[in-house]
């Protein structure tokens, strides 16, 4: 009987500690686009990350295409 009055307040500060936790996360942004991470790495990139160089020059700076 004796250690629940160490258990109680000890879940009190747990639970407090958790729920300020919580609204930092939320105010901060960690919540706000949950699905924009799952759809982006689905989304097709046509754009190339290395430029490459024109067939026929001499690797200048003029020969790289974006």
């Amino acid at each position: 009987m004796e250690i629940l009055y160490l258990l109680i307040p000890l879940a009190l500060v747990l639970m407090i500690i958790a729920v300020g936790v919580f609204i930092w996360a939320s105010r901060s942004g960690q919540f706000d686009d949950l699905e924009g991470p799952a759809y982006r790495i689905l989304m097709d990139d046509d754009d190339p990350r290395i430029p490459r160089r024109r067939p026929g020059g001499d690797g200048g700076k003029d020969d790289l295409q974006d």
